[in-house]
């Protein structure tokens, strides 16, 4: 069973309220990109995960594609599986590689053994290992052709499908600086403050007002601490962006030009 678990980007992202369990409420669009991760999965005799790719910080046994197994093999006890993972979406880079990566180890799993669970059960499965890891159940049915994506809010998981038609045809350029930034130290410099007006307001005018429009919240502490990423969006910008944002909490920023 081969996979091609896919990147993405926010196109503005609002930090709304802390919850009391610790995590953030927020506003923001996903939407698709055509790179991809490359994820094999196979029945084997004992569990095991190879990586290939772009290196990858940490133990094993806390990979994501790990803990997707686990979460369902305890509750459908699987057989053991050999995990192949070529890495090409860079870690720390707010393009979400390693959720897709669990999400598509949860479609592959569900696949594999004819568990027969519904997108909406994976996507349950997929909001315990991570916020935006429901998005990348639904990712590969979206039309990023004719603009589709999804708005989300609560930390990520609440997932509303949602289509910016001035999307169509429109160039993506994501550029990643060599930089690593932790979610916990973009999230660290935030103020959460409820917008005036909400994203899906913002995203239905045309892209040509969004530069003053649409913003990420991550954007000024990390481009303090980091300000080559600005510089990176500044450039895309001079190179004709309509639109230009780190997407998520960095390091990865985009630039939207026409065709």
């Amino acid at each position: 069973m081969i996979l091609y678990p896919n990147a993405k980007i926010n196109i503005g992202l609002k930090v709304i309220e802390k919850r009391p369990d610790g995590f953030h409420n927020l506003e923001t669009f996903f939407f698709p990109i055509e790179l991809t991760d490359i994820l094999e999965i196979v029945e084997s005799e004992e569990t095991t995960l190879s990586l290939y790719g772009i290196s990858l910080e940490g133990r094993q046994e806390d990979n994501l594609c790990i803990r997707a197994y686990e979460l369902l093999s305890k509750d459908f006890k699987l057989p053991p599986v050999e995990i192949h993972l070529f890495k090409r979406i860079p870690p720390g880079a707010g393009l979400g590689g390693g959720s897709s990566d669990a999400a598509h180890a949860l479609i592959a799993l569900n696949k594999l053994f004819c568990l027969h669970l519904s997108h909406e059960t994976l996507a349950e499965y997929a909001a315990r290992l991570g916020s935006d890891c429901p998005f990348f159940i639904y990712s590969k049915r979206l039309n990023t052709e004719e603009g589709e994506g999804m708005l989300a809010e609560g930390r990520g998981e609440i997932l509303t499908p949602f289509t910016i038609p001035q999307l169509k045809g429109i160039k993506i350029k994501t550029v990643v600086p060599p930089v690593f930034v932790s979610t916990a130290e973009a999230y660290g410099g935030v103020a959460p403050q409820k917008p005036q007006i909400s994203l899906k307001e913002l995203l239905i005018r045309p892209i040509e007002e969004w530069k003053e429009a649409i913003t990420n919240d991550f954007e000024r502490t990390v481009f303090e601490k980091h300000p080559q990423i600005g510089e990176h969006k500044m450039a895309l910008y001079s190179q004709k962006a309509l639109y230009a944002s780190m997407s998520g909490s960095g390091s990865a920023v985009f630039g939207l030009f026409r065709q």
